[in-house]
Formats: structure tokens, sequence, C-alpha cells
């Protein structure tokens, strides 16, 4: 006849190799599943904000889509990604996001580490220069494109009147595609530097004194104790502000919106003379209600940022083995 095991009393606590069993178990699930734990929020807002929309996005650019049926689709398949190939305005727009980020990167960077190389020195009131340098970050992309605006006035413009001062006829700075490019560009250029330069500062001022001490001693001047020290020293930090300098220019939208100053602004000009990509897809989605297409322009551009650092990836292995 079977004997049955008696319960334990209540309150009777568990025995000791139990509790030991189980407090080893959630040690070990504590150690494996807390880093999970604290990424977790990462990935969920990354997931419903950044991943989902761009999957949904990929799915929207295979259908005709209108902005005012959002909820009716027709599955087209590549049919948008054709006719953007065949579009001049695709191809016009990339021309002048292209070179709207050149002059706009190129300028910007050169003079931010010259900047920060400045800045890298004890200087009375460096504290000041440096908040200084940063205070056009901070202010409103809106604001610094209005005031712009106002300075590039063909008739009543800052700059047509300081350039009269020299004999030069006051410049269509909208109507003309360089100009209005330079324009924008100085926008950027504006907003930016001093971003850039506090990025070059940090990274100057971990590079140890004693490389400096030594090149020094070895008779470098300053420009080469410069450019055979503090650049390879930076160089991450250039490759990381080329990076996002080449992001920031093909994702460029509220200074030519606004520098338009008005219907003008959505098309890139008359003549669509500075119309980037980001105007492009805001065009075809806001103002022609083609949902469908500027998700393709929107693809479009994240595909030409991944073909932007693939390059990068390339050119920099190809440095490395060089150097």
């Amino acid at each position: 006849m079977a004997t049955s095991t008696p319960l334990p009393p209540p309150g009777a606590t568990a025995p000791p190799g139990r509790r030991a069993r189980r407090s080893t178990l959630l040690h070990r699930l504590d150690l494996r599943a807390a880093p999970y734990a604290f990424i977790a929020p990462f990935f969920v807002v990354f997931a419903a904000f950044s991943f989902y929309p761009l999957i949904y996005t990929c799915w929207i650019s295979l259908h005709h889509v209108e902005l005012s049926t959002l909820n009716l689709m027709e599955w087209v398949g590549f049919d948008n990604y054709t006719a953007l190939w065949n579009d001049d305005r695709f191809w016009n727009a990339l021309r002048n996001t292209f070179t709207i980020g050149v002059i706009s990167t190129v300028p910007q960077l050169l003079m931010a580490l010259g900047l920060a190389h400045l800045l890298n020195y004890r200087l009375r009131g460096s504290a000041f220069f440096r908040v200084a340098a940063l205070t056009p970050y901070a202010t409103s992309v809106g604001a610094a494109a209005l005031v712009f605006t106002m300075l590039f006035e063909r008739d009543f413009g800052m700059i047509n009147w300081f350039l009269s001062l020299f004999g030069v006829d006051h410049i269509d700075w909208e109507s003309n595609k360089w100009a209005a490019q330079s324009a924008i560009s100085s926008i950027v250029i504006w907003r930016w530097t001093g971003y850039n330069a506090l990025l070059y500062l940090a990274a100057m001022q971990a590079i140890p004194l004693e490389r400096y001490e030594a090149a020094a001693i070895d008779g470098a001047s300053r420009w080469q104790q410069f450019l055979k020290v503090t650049i390879p020293g930076i160089r991450s930090t250039i490759v990381f502000t080329i990076v996002l300098s080449t992001i920031g220019a093909t994702q460029l939208f509220g200074e030519p919106l606004i520098f338009g100053q008005g219907p003008n602004g959505i098309t890139g000009g008359a003549d669509n003379q500075y119309q980037t990509l980001g105007l492009l897809l805001y065009e075809e989605g806001w103002k022609n209600y083609q949902m469908g297409r500027a998700a393709t322009v929107a693809w479009a551009m994240f595909l030409l940022l991944i073909l932007l650092f693939l390059v990068q990836r390339v050119l920099r292995r190809l440095l490395s083995r060089t150097s």
C-alpha cells in the first residue's frame, strides 16, 4: 500500500537545497536577462518609430496611393521606381542635392576644423567662444532661413547692398541656379559649422600632450604638428562628421523650402533650380497627392545613403591599406 508524503505545515520554509537552487536560477536569470531588459526600450521605440515606418514606406512605394484615399491601394509593383528612374525631375533634384551638399559640406568642415584648432589653444574667454559657436545650431531652422532670406533679398537685401559698394549689380539670388544654391548652402554652413567645431575640439583635447611634445622636440612647426599629429588623431571624428553631413545634405528640406518664400519653395524655384530630393518628396506627396511616388523618392534617398556608406567603407579600407 502506497503512503502519501505529508504536506509541510503552513508557514514552513522550503528545504535549504531547494532555496539554493531557486536563488541560483534567479541569479542566472538576472545576469542573462537584465541586459536585454535595459536595452529593450530602445528597440521597442526603434521598431515602432523607425523600422515599421521604413517597411511600411517600402510597401506603399509598390502601390498607387493617393493622399485623400490612403486606405485604397492599387498594386503596381516596381512601376513607381521605373517612372522615377525616367523622371527628369528626379535626376535634377539628385544633382541639386549633390551640388548643394558639396558646396555646404566642404567649406563647413574646413572652417570647423580651423575653428576647433583655434579654440584648442588656451584663450581668454574660451568658454564664451565655445557657447557662441554652438548658438547657430540651437537656432530654429525656420528662423535662420527667414533671416538669410531677407539678407539675400534681391532689391533690399544686405548682401546685395554690400556687393553694390564694390560695383556689383544686384543679384537675383532666387532665380539664378548657382546663386540660389550658394545662398542655401550659406544657411547650412552657418548652422552646422560651430557644432562640428565642438566635435573636433573634443577629439583634439583627447589627444595626449606627449605627442605634441615629441613632435616639438623633433623640430616640427605648429603647422606640421597640425598635419602630422592633430589630423591623424581625430581621423575617426572627421569621418563621422563627413557621414553626418552627407546624411544631412541628402535630407535637406527646410532651408530651400523657406528660401523659396511660397509656392516656389516646394518646387525648388520656378525652374526647379534648387529643388532637392526632400523637396521632390514633399511635392509628390503633399502637392500632387501621390503618396506611392513620394514613398519611392524616400526609398531612393535611403538606398542612396546606403550606397554612399558602402563607398565610404571601401575608400576607408583602401586608404588604410596604403597608409
